[in-house]
Order: C-alpha cells, then sequence, then structure tokens
C-alpha cells in the first residue's frame, strides 16, 4: 500500500475535529431539531473528511445528513465543502423505478385508460394492407374492371387506413372487411402461444381445480368451442356455477359443474296411504227397500220414503 493511500484513509484532525461547525450546516440546510447525534465520520481524501449526523426527519428513517468539510493545504481553516441528506444501510427507500410498460399487470386499466401498443410488438404482425395484388381470377382484377363496375362496385385505390370514407360494396376493402381481414395488424404465432400458455396456466390440466374435477371440459355441454387453430385446444366455458364462467378453459380442463358429472336422481313416488282421505264416499238418495233399516213406501216416487 503506498503512502498516499494510507494518508487518504486517515482522518484529517483538523477537520474531524469539526464537528460543531458540521452540525450548524446540516442545520442551516434542513430545520433545527432534526439533526440528531453525531453518528460516523471517514476520510474522503487528503483534508476532506464527511460527517455524519443522524436525520429525525419524519419519513426519513435511518437516513443520514452528510457534511463534508475540507482544509487546504498548510491551512488551519476548516470550511463546508458540502451538506447532502444520504440513505443509511437500514434506512427505508423506494422501490427501485421499473418502466410504466414493465409495470403493467392484467387487471390494471379501467375505464378511459388507453394502452399504447408498440410499433415492433413481436405478439402482432401485419395484416390486410390492400396493396397486395388481387389474383387474376378475382372479382376486382384488372382483367374484370369493367364486369365490377357494370355491378356498381368500387375499386379502392390504396390501403383501407387511408381512405377518407367506408369503403362501397364491392371493393377489395369491404370484402376484406366482411372476412374480418381488414385488421392494420394480427395475432402473430408467437402471441398466439403466450396467449395458450397464459390460459393454460390458468384454466389448464395443471390446476387443483381440474386435477379434482370428475371429468374435462372437451365432454362438457357448456363448452363453446373457439374458432381457428384454437379451437382444438381451448374453449369458452358458458357454465354460471363454474368458477371459470366467461373465461377461456382447456380442454383438459374441468371442474364440479360438468354437465354430466353427476345425474340428478327421479323423485321418489310415496306410497299409496292406508286411510285415503281425499276420496269421495256415495251416499244414494233412496235407501234400499231390502236393506231393512228404512220400511218400505207404498210411493216409490216420494223422496225419501215420506210425504
Amino acid at each position: 500500500m503506498s503512502a498516499a493511500t494510507t494518508r487518504s484513509r486517515t482522518p484529517d484532525r483538523l477537520c474531524a475535529e469539526a464537528v460543531d461547525l458540521a452540525r450548524g450546516a446540516a442545520e442551516e440546510a434542513a430545520f433545527p431539531g432534526v439533526v440528531g447525534e453525531h453518528v460516523s465520520l471517514f476520510a474522503e481524501g487528503d483534508r476532506v473528511v464527511t460527517h455524519l449526523f443522524e436525520c429525525k426527519e419524519p419519513g426519513y428513517r435511518g437516513w443520514r445528513w452528510a457534511v463534508t468539510v475540507t482544509r487546504a493545504s498548510r491551512a488551519k481553516l476548516v470550511t463546508i465543502n458540502e451538506t447532502v441528506l444520504l440513505p443509511g444501510p437500514d434506512s427505508l427507500l423506494a422501490p427501485e423505478w421499473v418502466p410504466w410498460s414493465e409495470r403493467l399487470r392484467p387487471g390494471d386499466m379501467g375505464p378511459g385508460d388507453l394502452l399504447p401498443t408498440e410499433a415492433d410488438d413481436l405478439r402482432l404482425e401485419p395484416g390486410y394492407t390492400g396493396e397486395d395484388e388481387p389474383p387474376p381470377d378475382s372479382a376486382v382484377s384488372e382483367e374484370m374492371a369493367e364486369l365490377v363496375e357494370a355491378e356498381d362496385a368500387e375499386v379502392t385505390g390504396g390501403p383501407p387506413a387511408t381512405l377518407p370514407l367506408v369503403p362501397t360494396r364491392g371493393s377489395i376493402a369491404a370484402v376484406a372487411e366482411e372476412l374480418g381481414m381488414r385488421r392494420a395488424r394480427v395475432l402473430s404465432r408467437y402471441g398466439l402461444h403466450i396467449a395458450a400458455d397464459r390460459w393454460d396456466e390458468s384454466y389448464g390440466a395443471k390446476t387443483p381445480m381440474a386435477q379434482a374435477a370428475p371429468a374435462t371440459c372437451v365432454s362438457c355441454a357448456f363448452l363453446v368451442p373457439l374458432a381457428g387453430s384454437l379451437r382444438q385446444a381451448f374453449g369458452v366455458c358458458a357454465n354460471e356455477y363454474s368458477p371459470a364462467d366467461g373465461h377461456v378453459v382447456s380442454l383438459a380442463y374441468g371442474c364440479g359443474g360438468h354437465s354430466e358429472a353427476a345425474v340428478m336422481p327421479k323423485p321418489m313416488r310415496p306410497a299409496p296411504p292406508v286411510l285415503d282421505s281425499m276420496a269421495t264416499d256415495a251416499f244414494p238418495l233412496r235407501p234400499d227397500p231390502e236393506g231393512g233399516s228404512v220400511p218400505a213406501t207404498p210411493d216409490a216416487t216420494e223422496d225419501l220414503g215420506h210425504s
């Protein structure tokens, strides 16, 4: 170790003794009463010493006032070089700044919020632009332009995004819009894969709900299949009692709300009553002449056998 290095690490005596001068500079930069006890000091270089004072400011727990003092060579007058508030080893610090694009999480967007998409987003790729030349047998090709005009159709002169008005019927842009191909950008294969991985992680075969399910969604009547290539692996749950209602679920997912998980038993038919109190008893209007309870009357036309 050189003599210069040893000399720089040893605090200067006059600078080290200037504690009151350093405290006055700290109180001038802060407020009276918020500068605490002298914590320590260390040498910054030749005749340069930094004094550390405890900070009692609310909200700055563990921070310290750092006052650097110095003096010129062969001079006995110590002067203030710098005063600053620095965090200590156990101070409360704000988290490291992260760009908004990395802080954003699903569910953070609210009504009225706009989320810009980068031009080189790997999840997207160019869609229909209108610049592709139609095939020779197309209804809007140059060979059949007269036929198109005869059918009151128009051929646009540029991409749909540059058109001042909505394309009319029969144009390339109108056909593309009808087929769902008029978007400037569409989902790329990479974007499709990461979306499938995200859906499978939330509602896939490895979730605890699917592990305890009696059957998978592929045989459930509440599954609404998706279109395109996603149809082979995903669908939308339409069971309002399922935890995945309205979500994209994997065909290997399952829950207790499966349409065929359990069959409701038929209601039991009650046993016939021993005494039927709901039936009606028949009572004759005229007693039986042979019954013996009422003597027969000479006039059989009289009701109940008496006048």
